[in-house]
């Protein structure tokens, strides 16, 4: 049991940190596995359980050169290029890296799964190498398991480097931690094969990203934040006969420009992940500052008068105010900040004849320019109380029209580029108002059946 008890150690923490994951998800009816967690868990407990295995073998003499010991050896050497990869993989996914195309895809997996084959058709001619303190086992598939974390854990650190923007500052310095670790671990163990630490690498990797970023609670925690979020913008939006689509709409839209930005390279160090999960939290609050426009105003039919008018446009002021109010205690100072200026400054114009105060080009916060474009796109596409939704080349053409005087061009050249993806949208929003309005009509029809009934 000398020879095992680290691995021993390691597996009671990852069998524990299992327990309470399940546990989690069950409570909070949630499942992550599009993060890779679920994954990287079990091909952790898989390769401490057969590195624990595999160091008893190898300083058991009635072991060593069995077919039990070689398999167990294959499998132990299988779990952790697994292991590394699927951290790849997380890599990949939390950067936005990850391909799209076929071919890439391919290109990703092929190392990993030449390296699996090299691992079980030379595992049998695995050399015993009795060392000081512990007996342990070279050859070509220790060769070819080393150089594939070699491989990765570069590409690994390549990629970290070059999608820096796309990592959201709290999983930096975890993230980090683990690249060095990797290439720590992998230095020390190619140095010196006697020090097994394979196990205590894997380890750490799990439970630093369970801790840091797939614990269930926390992201809970954070869906019901922003439902909370969503829930107050809707009831906002529901006194102007909204149904509260804007709000979903122009959160998507603001999505899509973000996104495509970023991927553009525009802005670049402004938009980073945590721009853009600030920037979906803000949306919705917009409008926020519509809870002080009298009802007679903000539903009237007509055309508002200049008194009314003004009297709407200080929603923008008030929501700016009940924003700072209402998330003073928050604790997330970014976030509070792009709500606060997405709902002051998001009838600011590019030509500073916006309000309200009459910022001009850069003066006025990107966040609010984004959500400029998105909340008049929204504005003309769908029907209101005073008007019927415009066709959507019409809509196109007010955006292009103001590019550079109402909106900031690189922003409306962008939405104009995507127009494909913001009809997809469209279209999806308007197939579900469809779809809920024959839900209505049906309900009805029930009750009208049921009152003549009775």
């Amino acid at each position: 049991m000398e020879y095992i008890k680290l691995q021993i150690g390691c597996l009671a923490v990852l069998v524990y940190v299992a327990f309470i994951y399940l546990r989690e998800c069950r409570r909070n009816h949630s499942s992550l596995k599009d993060t890779l967690f679920d994954e990287l868990l079990i091909l952790g407990i898989a390769e401490v359980f057969f590195d624990g295995v595999t160091a008893y073998a190898v300083n058991d003499d009635k072991l060593i050169y069995t077919a039990f010991n070689r398999v167990f050896h294959a499998l132990l050497l299988s779990s952790l290029d697994a292991v590394i990869f699927v951290f790849f993989l997380y890599m990949l996914h939390i950067t936005g890296a990850f391909p799209k195309k076929k071919t890439d895809k391919g290109l990703i997996f092929l190392p990993f799964i030449l390296n699996i084959i090299v691992v079980f058709c030379y595992s049998p001619s695995l050399e015993y190498i009795k060392g000081e303190y512990t007996n342990y086992s070279m050859g070509v598939s220790v060769y070819t398991c080393y150089i594939m974390a070699a491989v990765y854990a570069v590409m690994s650190i390549i990629i970290f480097i070059k999608r820096w923007n796309y990592i959201e500052t709290h999983k930096r310095a975890c993230v980090m931690t683990y690249l060095f670790m990797l290439a720590v671990v992998s230095t020390v163990q190619m140095i010196f094969p006697e020090i097994l630490l394979s196990s205590l690498a894997v380890t750490m990797f799990v439970i630093g990203v369970y801790m840091n970023s797939e614990d269930p609670a926390l992201r809970t925690l954070s869906q019901l934040h922003t439902e909370t979020v969503m829930s107050f913008a809707n009831l906002v939006e529901n006194r102007d006969n909204s149904t509260g689509g804007h709000i979903k709409r122009t959160s998507r839209y603001v999505q899509l420009i973000a996104e495509e930005l970023q991927n553009r390279g525009y802005f670049g160090d402004v938009i980073t992940k945590d721009f853009i999960t600030n920037l979906l939290k803000a949306a919705p609050m917009h409008d926020i500052g519509k809870i002080s426009v009298p009802d007679a105003i903000l539903q009237k039919p007509g055309k508002l008068s200049d008194e009314e008018f003004a009297q709407m446009k200080l929603h923008a002021e008030k929501g700016g105010e009940i924003i700072l109010e209402t998330f003073r205690n928050l604790g997330d100072e970014e976030y509070r900040k792009m709500a606060y200026e997405v709902a002051r400054y998001h009838h600011e114009k590019w030509n500073g004849r916006g309000y309200p105060e009459g910022l001009e080009r850069k003066e006025i916060p990107l966040a609010a320019r984004i959500m400029a474009v998105a909340d008049v796109f929204d504005a003309v596409s769908e029907k209101r109380c005073y008007r019927d939704a415009m066709p959507l080349d019409k809509c196109f053409d007010i955006i292009r029209q103001g590019s550079g005087q109402d909106f900031d061009p690189i922003i409306a050249e962008t939405f104009l580029d995507i127009r494909d993806k913001v009809e997809e949208v469209h279209a999806e929003f308007a197939a579900d108002s469809r779809a809920a309005a024959v839900s209505v009509e049906d309900i009805e029809a029930e009750m009208g059946k049921s009152v003549i009934i009775k």
